[in-house]
């Protein structure tokens, strides 16, 4: 066997074999849900608070009268967009999206580069202690979800 049919058989998709993947580190889910709270306690007028994964998945919330694993997934969704469209139009790194309803706002906040801080707030809460508040929660949140681990990961070399 020749050495190009080699590295081509080495790195071959196959629904047996499946490439090494990083991996999440667990999060401290207690830290997250005080964090939560305080941001609730910060806040009036909050009704609902949920952290995700940039893929959309759930790693804390509390949001009553609400399906969480869709509005992680709605939430990652928004923070795509948001991220596209500030690379999209040269506006720097996407840091936050509010959606104004008839019953109140959906604010996306980037809490690092894995997580997504998700807040609900009523039509009469001040969006300026919002914002305040949230980005802080949403930099807290940043230390406290850690980035997968790539040690394990095999050297990539450069497509030229």
């Amino acid at each position: 066997m020749s050495a190009q049919e080699e590295t081509t058989t080495e790195t071959t998709w196959s629904a047996f074999r499946r490439p090494n993947r990083p991996r999440m580190p667990p999060v401290d889910a207690t830290a997250i849900a005080e964090e939560i709270d305080r941001l609730r306690e910060q806040v009036p007028g909050v009704d609902g608070v949920l952290v995700a994964t940039v893929e959309g998945l759930l790693i804390a919330q509390d949001m009553p009268d609400t399906e969480s694993n869709t509005a992680a997934a709605l939430a990652a969704t928004m923070h795509g967009l948001g991220e596209r469209a500030t690379a999209t139009l040269s506006r720097g790194q996407f840091r936050n999206s509010v959606t104004w309803g008839s019953h109140g706002y959906v604010a996306v906040y980037a809490a690092g580069p894995i997580a997504v801080l998700t807040v609900l707030a009523s039509p009469a809460s001040n969006v300026g202690r919002l914002h305040l508040e949230a980005r802080r929660s949403a930099d807290r949140i940043a230390e406290l979800v850690p980035g997968p681990d790539y040690s394990s990961l095999p050297p990539v070399d450069p497509p030229y």
